[in-house]
């Protein structure tokens, strides 16, 4: 095997479609091998099939997986085990938002939100962490937002729990750093990118798709709204020795939006 992560054994949540698939096949370009989880199962097994289709059988493996349930996580470790023979790549990509401002948020979709966008992440590294450590160096990438770091009045549910996936990523790295395990753990904080959530977000607001891009675009400083691989590129990095000195951060891609 070549490539930037020739080796390594990744598993992927939310890897049915968008920023999933797209960090799934460009890590599968790298080099690795790839566990393809999503509770959309059908949708893991397309990306799954795309990337063997392209790179050649036994690269990708699909599993289907409620990032919400403990059990189930320990299903989609051992999968990894059985498929890849071992883990050393976690990419906590899977994922909601929930609309309502702080009044009118229902608190059903705020417990919502925060199970899938963080209690996963605390299931999922409780549970992948004893066998990344068999097969370390071993790197945890969990996807966050800008949405994280900058406030909106619109989206309390989904700001406070991609904040805390920025700080639960520091409090991580700096566990496995300080028992040795040589397993880094960082953040990444996209803006808007051009997924199949902004097909349902035209729709939501009676939009054509092109108009929405424009509007997102003007809110960028360049101008310009995300592709999947913007963010993908970053996870190779990141899953790579490369990037070997780099833990408790947050990568931020966002088109120059958290420096104004």
């Amino acid at each position: 095997m070549t490539g930037r992560c020739a080796g390594k054994l990744a598993l992927v949540t939310g890897a049915a479609q968008g920023l999933g698939r797209a960090h799934s096949t460009r890590l599968a370009e790298e080099g690795a091998r790839v566990l393809c989880t999503d509770i959309n199962g059908a949708g893991a097994e397309e990306t799954a099939a795309k990337i063997n289709a392209q790179l050649g059988a036994g690269t990708a493996f699909a599993f289907q997986h409620d990032v919400t349930d403990p059990t189930a996580w320990e299903a989609a470790v051992d999968a990894a085990r059985e498929n890849l023979g071992g883990l050393n790549v976690l990419v906590n990509n899977a994922g909601i938002g929930v609309g309502g401002n702080i009044e009118t948020c229902r608190f059903e979709d705020w417990q919502r939100c925060f199970s899938v966008n963080v209690d996963s992440i605390f299931h999922g590294c409780q549970k992948a962490l004893p066998l990344m450590r068999e097969h370390a160096p071993g790197s945890i990438i969990n996807i966050s937002s800008i949405a994280g770091l900058i406030a909106s009045d619109t989206m309390p549910a989904y700001n406070a729990s991609k904040a805390a996936v920025w700080m639960l990523s520091k409090s991580i790295a700096l566990h496995c750093a300080k028992k040795n395990m040589q397993i880094r753990c960082n953040s990444v904080h996209p803006t808007f990118v051009d997924t199949p959530i902004l097909d349902g977000t035209a729709r939501n607001h009676n939009l054509d798709k092109g108009v929405l891009m424009d509007k997102l675009a003007r809110q960028i400083p360049l101008k310009f709204v995300g592709e999947p691989n913007d963010i993908a590129n970053a996870v190779v990095y990141l899953a790579s020795d490369e990037s070997r000195f780099m833990t408790g951060a947050e990568l931020k891609l966002d088109g120059g939006i958290s420096a104004m």
